[in-house]
């Protein structure tokens, strides 16, 4: 019984707004044919459809703002996208920039590096690794078009590389003073002590044949002595980080770092023969 009630109710109040309507805008009609002062209907009129032309303008006004307000968002997330877009590029640009930079500066240590040497230099890009348990090897940008061979030397600004151990047409493979198969006849700097440093295959080196009657202490360097035919005299090959003697071996066991960093590696020189 409720509900049928309430339709009636609502029923009801539609035909009142329909029958208000209809009587306001003939009233309207009227008043225009005959351009008189309003009567009284029509100020009773007026006065009942006030609130409700009031709220219909108020309406219409809110979902007018709340449109314009929705294109206004809309024009500015577009603008926001378009923004994003330029500072990524910016941003991109600017990387780019960084990076040529820093090229530019590793480049320009290496030409510094081979001025006033007595052998001449390649400079060379590093365009791959194999790093495994047992192999340390990098691939170079260099090869026999460019008159690399095998066993030429790889060097750096900060020291010793490694050496080349195969050479393609416009590749060469490295073999990295870290890998185990790898040893360099060394000399300490100042007290001139002779040793080999030997790879292990981590990030450091073994000197061995030390004699334990050597004082080495921590941060002495080791460079190149130019035995072999293969690294050039002078060449920095790394530092002690640990020096221990053992009473009971002939040799101490000497833990040196590589000067150069070869994890970050990026460019090399490839040490060419004299002409």
């Amino acid at each position: 019984m409720f509900p049928e009630r309430g339709t009636k109710s609502k029923r009801k109040s539609l035909f009142l707004l329909a029958f208000i309507l209809i009587f306001s805008f003939t009233l309207m009609t009227v008043s225009a044919k005959h351009d008189k002062m309003p009567l009284f209907p029509e100020f009773l009129a007026l006065a009942v459809l006030e609130p409700i032309q009031t709220k219909t303008t108020d309406a219409l006004k809110f979902v007018s703002d709340g449109i314009d307000h929705y294109f206004n968002l809309v024009d500015v997330s577009k603008e926001n996208e378009i923004l994003k877009k330029e500072i990524a590029s910016l941003h991109n640009e600017n990387n780019q920039l960084r990076e040529e930079i820093k090229s530019s500066v590793r480049l320009d240590g290496l030409q510094k590096f081979s001025k006033g040497k007595e052998y001449s230099v390649l400079p060379a890009t590093v365009i791959g690794r194999d790093a495994t348990q047992w192999s340390k090897m990098i691939f170079l940008d260099k090869g026999t078009n460019d008159g690399v061979k095998e066993s030429f030397a790889v060097v750096s600004p900060l020291g010793v590389v490694g050496q080349i151990v195969q050479a393609g047409p416009n590749s060469s493979k490295v073999l990295l003073i870290t890998d185990s198969r790898s040893a360099v006849d060394a000399i300490f700097q100042e007290s001139r002590t002779r040793g080999v440093v030997v790879g292990n295959g981590s990030l450091n080196c073994d000197m061995k044949f030390v004699a334990l009657t050597e004082e080495v202490n921590e941060g002495d360097v080791a460079i190149s002595s130019g035995l072999g035919g293969i690294y050039p005299k002078g060449l920095v090959v790394g530092r002690v980080i640990s020096a221990v003697k053992k009473q009971q071996s002939l040799f101490q066991t000497l833990s040196v770092v590589p000067g150069a960093d070869l994890s970050h590696l990026e460019e090399a020189l490839i040490v060419l023969p004299k002409t």
